[in-house]
């Protein structure tokens, strides 16, 4: 079948959907420069699926190289796009990297692909609805100002390529609105592997846990929640990845709604920070060392999606609970501790 670009290919969700990829028959092809991720990812994934797949270390903010691979590689068929900063509180101190590195890799790529036809899939964000009106969320819901950086630039790259499928005929795109991806493949072999402190919540947890991290500082539970405490919709990983290649699959089919269009990509469920936090401490008897903290500028206080229309029009619906999240986790957690990558 196909060869598809992974850009971020190494990173957290990048690694997952090259393992799923491959079970759906694809080729995967890596470009990541590893500013984020880890080289011996590679060596994870061959062991999962059995090859290892093509790699090519390089950033894509450089016009010159994104150009030359693309031009050199007239085979690929389709690009699913990770390659980006994100998270939210570096964005607010660090906007200007944020709007670097997450503008210039599209716009290259996209610039690569102006007389190719290119199946397009985007990892975009739920932060593009803001504080929503209404939950859950659909895809109907107006997009408002961004409450970080981080979020513009998702906001933003989803204009760009919106007007880019429909001033050009040869991009077909679909932008996935993700909500908040935990967990682990069920091998252990890959999950999460934040460098430096971590800048998501399970993370944060499961180092807590295993005696990486003293505790872990809650960002508030003032919140106008039920327990204060901001809710999320917390997806697993590797629901996430088989979303992905459920949207290179319509593209190939030819997408029904035209040539571009943005699903959700969640359970439909929220769960509050703390209770992930006695979810973890179930599944894995370890009681968490946590405390709270004030707010964290650039927070949404709840939003969890409206997944009907990718239930309906992507064929794809998650499959894992929260459970089974903490669970895989856990136990990537522990498989790193033994087994530590350099």
């Amino acid at each position: 079948m196909s060869k598809i670009l992974v850009t971020g290919g190494t990173g957290y969700i990048g690694s997952h959907t090259v393992v799923e990829l491959h079970n759906a028959g694809y080729t995967p092809v890596i470009i990541d420069n590893l500013s984020n991720s880890n080289i011996q990812i590679l060596d994870q994934i061959e062991k999962i699926i059995g090859v290892k797949p093509e790699f090519h270390q390089f950033d894509l903010c450089d016009v010159t190289k994104t150009t030359a691979f693309i031009e050199a590689n007239p085979d690929i068929k389709g690009i699913i796009h990770f390659a980006a900063s994100k998270a939210v509180g570096e964005s607010v101190l660090d906007p200007l990297k944020y709007y670097h590195n997450n503008f210039f890799s599209l716009i290259n790529l996209l610039n690569s692909y102006r007389d190719k036809p290119i199946n397009f899939v985007f990892s975009s964000s739920c932060t593009v609805y803001g504080e929503p009106d209404y939950l859950p969320v659909d895809e109907a819901a107006p997009v408002k100002k961004a409450t970080s950086p981080y979020g513009n630039t998702k906001q933003i790259a989803e204009e760009i390529l919106e007007e880019t499928a429909n001033a050009y005929d040869n991009y077909n795109i679909i932008a996935l609105r993700y909500f908040n991806p935990v967990g682990a493949h069920d091998s252990a072999l890959i999950g999460e592997l934040p460098n430096g402190v971590p800048q998501n919540l399970l993370p944060f947890i499961t180092q807590t846990a295993i005696g990486k991290r003293e505790k872990l500082t809650v960002f508030g539970n003032d919140f106008d929640t039920p327990d204060g405490f901001c809710i999320r919709d917390f997806i697993h990983v590797v629901d996430l990845a088989k979303a992905h290649v459920a949207a290179i699959k319509l593209l190939e089919a030819g997408n029904p709604a035209g040539k571009y269009d943005t699903f959700n990509v969640g359970t439909g469920n929220g769960y509050s920070v703390l209770e992930a936090i006695k979810a973890f401490e179930k599944v894995s008897g370890q009681p968490l060392n946590y405390e709270v903290g004030p707010r964290r500028e650039g927070d949404i206080v709840k939003v969890y999606g409206d997944v009907v229309k990718s239930t309906e029009k992507l064929g794809w619906k998650a499959e894992l609970g929260i459970e089974e999240m903490m669970s895989s986790a856990w136990a990537w957690e522990k498989y790193i501790k033994d087994n530590p990558l350099d």
